[in-house]
């Protein structure tokens, strides 16, 4: 579980660091109220994202199941800064299928720790693929990085994309093509 008195005090810390008067009032409770916000933005840590995908229902057909545009927002962990965007999830069901709200809150777990955009990619096509069980999996992420846009090189509104292709969407093109299509 999460330290909240570890957090304040690394607050506390940094505000000093930068040359901030933490005993001012702007920034009296402001220790706390990172400690609060810690545990919602990086809250994906404790939780099981797989708990999702353990309620599956028996699969009628084979065709590409996609959940586009699901909204995430997390934080790269090289600046502690947010990342924000869309995940386009898609797999191709052998013989279960999960709800489809399963898909976006398997995505909003694991964005809800402190990472880089492609290990987050993978860990969301790692699940897929562990606990459906699919005949394919594909996972596009795009996503608007504030470390690119408030610091560095200053770019904002630049977005970086990372897919993961498994399974028969590796295998067939033109199932990469559909689910480009349809994400579009």
């Amino acid at each position: 579980m999460m330290d909240h008195e570890k957090i304040k005090q690394g607050v506390r810390l940094m505000l000093e660091g930068i040359g901030e008067d933490i005993n001012r009032e702007g920034l009296l409770e402001t220790p706390d109220r990172i400690a609060r916000m810690c545990e919602q933005i990086y809250g994906g840590l404790y939780e099981d994202p797989t708990v999702h995908l353990n309620k599956q229902f028996q699969a009628i057909n084979n065709n590409i199941v996609i959940e586009k545009d699901i909204t995430f927002y997390s934080v790269c962990e090289h600046h502690l800064l947010p990342f924000y965007g869309k995940a386009h999830v898609a797999y191709i069901p052998d013989s279960k299928v999960a709800g489809l709200s399963k898909l976006a809150r398997t995505v909003e777990v694991f964005a809800r720790r402190p990472q880089i955009q492609e290990n987050m990619t993978a860990q969301i096509a790692d699940a897929l693929e562990k606990h459906l069980k699919p005949k394919g999996v594909m996972v596009m992420i795009e996503a608007e990085h504030m470390c690119m846009t408030m610091r560095g090189v200053q770019k904002p509104g630049s977005k970086t994309v990372t897919t993961i292709v498994r399974g028969v969407f590796a295998e067939d093109l033109s199932l990469q093509q559909t689910f480009l299509q349809m994400v579009k």
